[in-house]
């Protein structure tokens, strides 16, 4: 088993618009129905806030400013040593709308959109505190938990 000698980071939105929140599906040919915040890693030598705007419009074609920090979650593969540290950002949305003409540039986040807090309680997401960071208030610590596919 190969093991990560360092863990990854990547920053993450909470955009909620219209008491709804965004979130994306990044399994291409829809094999999972596991749905999480937009984002992803973070380059070096830009800002965690300027790393997560520019994930934001790749996965949705929006504009966001980013605000305080509202979540940290950690998860792991034990089978592949894989180790992640998500940074949880309350972010508002200053320009666009989701368009389902929009590609991410990848092709990794193949559908997006927003959810009610009811629906919620009905879709497989990630981290198991993404809906009390959402309509929440402060920062949450979300311990190590085992990957899911």
């Amino acid at each position: 088993m190969a093991i990560n000698r360092f863990p990854r980071l990547a920053v993450r939105a909470l955009i909620l618009h219209e008491d709804r929140l965004l979130l994306g599906n990044a399994y291409p040919g829809g094999i999972s129905d596991l749905w999480c915040a937009p984002g992803g890693g973070v380059e070096p030598g830009a800002s965690l806030p300027e790393n997560l705007a520019r994930e934001v419009m790749e996965e949705t074609g929006l504009t966001i400013e980013v605000g305080a920090p509202a979540l940290v979650n950690e998860f792991h593969d034990p089978e592949s040593g894989f180790h992640q540290v998500d940074l949880f950002f309350r972010c508002r949305i200053v320009a666009g709308a989701l368009d389902p003409a929009w590609r991410d540039p990848e092709g990794v986040v193949t559908e997006r959109r927003f959810f009610a807090r009811d629906e919620m309680a009905s879709v497989r997401f990630k981290p198991d505190s993404l809906a009390a960071a959402a309509w929440g208030t402060g920062c949450l610590y979300d311990p190590l938990e085992v990957i899911v596919r």
